[in-house]
């Protein structure tokens, strides 16, 4: 897929986050922005329950017959910026998938594989983890999150609304209803509101530590348990060890960063 690397949407993140406006043609985007771009709209009769285009459509994920979908994780190495303005491709492959028998039921596992590459080079890899589940049991016992350290030597309070939910599902163009349809949220998938993105926390982590440790050669990021949208978080640092932690002490998401000349 190809794409243009609208300087407007990427100020328009940075405007939703809070942060001032920086961005404008030419600018060199931080990490995970590409996030904003590379659209495949689907028309609504290709679309899932869930909001996100069927598993039997997409082409690239393989129907797992397993309903909810979860972004757990990724991985991401980076070469070079983007700049802001200028034409990109992303090139994306399968890397994996399968089903295995996991405490709660059947679990789906995929992985993808992106590069986006700019004026002929390469200029990141990402890792991108997926989880497909079956609908949750109301009957059934709620899993322990992990709890999360208590020893960071950096620490950031953040609040998510529902307008910030929304306002991020549609520069990111995520149609996942877990987000902003509180009533699905709540009533078909079991969570008690609506769920902050995976990637919206990854991406919070991500300028914690290009602002802390300096421009970044590699990020990886967990997910370990949601943070509703009423929730507030704490984004924790130690070193190169970042993660979320929620009002009552569980681990939402844990990370780890690593800064260009440490590679």
């Amino acid at each position: 897929m190809t794409d243009v690397l609208d300087p407007a949407r990427a100020g328009a993140l940075q405007v939703a986050l809070g942060q001032q406006l920086t961005l404008a043609e030419g600018s060199e985007l931080p990490p995970f922005f590409h996030q904003l771009y590379f659209w495949k709209p689907e028309p609504p009769a290709r679309l899932g329950r869930d909001g996100h285009p069927r598993q039997s459509v997409t082409g690239l994920i393989p129907d797992l017959g397993l309903p909810r979908r979860m972004w757990a994780g990724g991985r991401l190495q980076f070469e070079r910026a983007l700049r802001a303005g200028a034409v990109a491709e992303k090139r994306s492959v399968l890397e994996s998938s399968g089903r295995k028998a996991g405490r709660s039921g059947p679990l789906g596992f995929v992985t993808l594989r992106h590069e986006i590459w700019q004026d002929g080079a390469r200029c990141l890899s990402e890792w991108h983890d997926l989880v497909f589940r079956e609908d949750p049991d109301p009957a059934a016992k709620k899993p322990v999150p992990p709890q999360a350290p208590q020893d960071e030597l950096q620490a950031r309070q953040v609040t998510f609304d529902t307008t910030l939910l929304f306002r991020y599902s549609a520069l990111t163009f995520n149609g996942h209803r877990i987000h902003y349809d509180l009533e699905y949220a709540r009533e078909v998938e079991g969570y008690a509101g609506l769920v902050v993105h995976g990637p919206l926390l990854a991406q919070h982590l991500m300028l914690l530590a290009q602002e802390l440790l300096g421009p970044l050669a590699e990020f990886s990021f967990r997910a370990t348990a949601p943070l509703m949208h009423f929730e507030e978080a704490t984004l924790c640092c130690k070193g190169p060890d970042l993660w979320v932690r929620a009002p009552d002490g569980r681990l939402c998401m844990q990370a780890s960063a690593t800064p260009k000349g440490a590679v």
